[in-house]
């Protein structure tokens, strides 16, 4: 009488279980169809807002972010954050406390990766170390002192071939135009640049051969390089500011094609 009685009441029970799973997956499929209407619904809020407050700025994307409720907005070359109304703005990196990540920096990298047959090499000085089987793009200033500090990094870096592109940022170096000139009409580019990083030694020429320091100006400021250096590695992202070599090593090895 016993077993009787409970089979019922176990079938039962796996019955009412199979059925309140059933219930959960239209209710799960209903929030987060909820989810997807809110951040399309927002998106154009936040747009309209954003160019009240910024007339002329240019809105590559708005995209819901995973944390906080904030949507991620690239506007002018750069990351903000705001809330569902765009009444917050929020600037500066996230980061990811569990796993030590730069989520804003990772998110840039992706954004401003740039395509490596849209880069004119022939423009650059190319200088290869070992085998070369590593490659390396580098905006730098002639007058930068932080592109100094990382060329003695990159001393210490083997089996890589790196493209100087000479990139002077006249607001900040008036005299890095011409210098920058002078390096490229040397008779040995290469040594004229190690020379003038490691020793401020300028060559003895007037720098009016035909040279691609002006169109290498123009293209940094079409890819907004705001910086140097500037690093652009095989797979298209790209890295701002002086690393030391152990960093470098670790980006080549992440960023490889």
């Amino acid at each position: 009488m016993v077993l009787r009685t409970l089979v019922p009441f176990v079938v039962n029970r796996e019955l009412e279980h199979e059925m309140q799973k059933m219930k959960l997956v239209p209710l799960a499929l209903a929030a987060s169809l909820m989810f997807a209407a809110s951040a399309q619904a927002s998106e154009p809020v936040i747009r309209k807002a954003l160019t009240q407050q910024f007339p002329g700025a240019k809105i590559a994307s708005v995209q819901k972010t995973p944390y906080s409720g904030l949507f991620e907005v690239y506007l002018d070359g750069q990351l903000i954050y705001v809330d569902a109304k765009a009444q917050y703005l929020f600037t500066g990196d996230v980061i990811d406390l569990k796993k030590r990540n730069n989520l804003t920096q990772e998110r840039l990298s992706r954004l401003q990766a740039i395509d490596w047959k849209t880069l004119p090499l022939n423009n650059a000085i190319k200088t290869v170390k070992g085998k070369g089987q590593r490659q390396l793009v580098v905006f730098s200033d002639v007058d930068c002192p932080y592109c100094r500090k990382f060329e003695a990094e990159l001393a210490k870096v083997d089996n890589i071939t790196v493209y100087t592109f000479l990139y002077p940022i006249e607001g900040l170096h008036p005299k890095a135009v011409q210098t920058s000139k002078q390096i490229w009409c040397a008779p040995d580019r290469n040594k004229a640049w190690d020379e003038y990083i490691t020793r401020g030694s300028v060559p003895s020429n007037d720098g009016k051969c035909a040279n691609p320091v002006e169109s290498t100006m123009a293209l940094g400021s079409k890819l907004k390089v705001s910086g140097t250096p500037t690093l652009v590695f095989a797979n298209g992202v790209r890295v701002p500011g002086m690393v030391p070599a152990e960093q470098l090593e670790r980006l080549l090895a992440a960023n490889a094609k």
